[in-house]
């Protein structure tokens, strides 16, 4: 079955899917983005992932489209047209396309703003990768300052990835004076002596729609969590290590820059997050 796509009001064959040359999200990566996560037909957190696209096009002084509503509307129509049950729905939101290239911004009466979704059918909550776990390397964040805007800039993070691909990795964990940051698609955490440690929210990191749930999730259970930098060392010397993203929930890592967490295998807190995660988000999901 041909996969269908929306663009600008249109819903069309992704290979009759047209924007322009002239975008500003090819030409100067001038956009943002959002990741939905789709279980059993429904969507998991719209309102949390909204909230996030509504703050990154205000801190961009960007207009936004379409409302948050009629966005998901979109999605489920999107959902519809390509019987999508399990899987991810991504849309991009570019500052549109003006009649030539120009750093300066247009004129937002004069120019629309660009929206495209699409949807990517795919198994993630019996994800095999779950029940062994990853492996990462650390590398240098070298991304601009906002980090907290999802902008499509992911020249870097896909750096990152092929970096670890390159030494037999899954993923990289990128460090700013000593100190992790995030994953190069998802939030860092480890496991010490039962406590949950990851970055404190600024602009350093994505405000992880993920991260804000599982930690809810791991409080009202009981967990005591830390929020602040961790290094390297502090990681490869935990009892666990994971990640959050919408892609990927609760994934265990089990390996840094080629030394063992903790008995080298998937840890229980990191597993049982993710059992709490799942099952309390199947409840809210829409």
């Amino acid at each position: 079955m041909t996969r269908i796509v929306y663009v600008n009001g249109d819903y069309v064959p992704e290979d009759q899917a047209k924007v322009s040359v002239f975008d500003r999200g090819f030409l100067f990566a001038d956009g943002v983005y959002e990741v939905t996560s789709v279980l059993e037909g429904k969507i998991l957190d719209f309102d949390g992932h909204a909230r996030r696209l509504t703050r990154s096009l205000n801190e961009l002084d960007m207009a936004a489209p379409v409302t948050m509503d009629e966005l998901l509307d979109i999605h489920r129509e999107l959902m519809a047209r390509n019987d999508l049950q399990e899987g991810m729905i991504y849309l991009q939101v570019t500052r549109g396309a003006d009649a030539d290239r120009d750093f300066a911004f247009p004129d937002p009466v004069k120019v629309p703003s660009t929206l495209v979704l699409f949807t990517q059918a795919k198994s993630i909550a019996e994800s095999p990768a779950a029940k062994k776990g990853l492996k990462v390397i650390s590398i240098e964040d070298q991304r601009w300052a906002r980090r907290d805007i999802k902008t499509v800039q992911l020249l870097y993070p896909s750096m990152g990835k092929m970096m670890a691909k390159a030494a037999g990795c899954d993923d990289a964990w990128m460090v700013e004076d000593g100190h992790v940051t995030e994953g190069t698609s998802n939030n860092a955490y480890i496991v010490k002596d039962g406590k949950i440690i990851t970055r404190h929210l600024s602009n350093d990191i994505l405000h992880g729609i993920t991260r804000a749930a599982v930690l809810r999730f791991a409080k009202e259970a009981q967990m005591v969590v830390e929020e602040r930098a961790f290094t390297i060392d502090e990681a490869k010397d935990a009892d666990e290590a994971f990640i959050t993203s919408a892609s990927t929930f609760v994934m265990p890592i089990v390996e840094i820059d080629g030394a063992s967490i903790g008995d080298g295998t998937p840890g229980a807190v990191a597993m049982r997050l993710r059992e709490i995660y799942l099952d309390e988000s199947r409840k809210t999901a829409i």
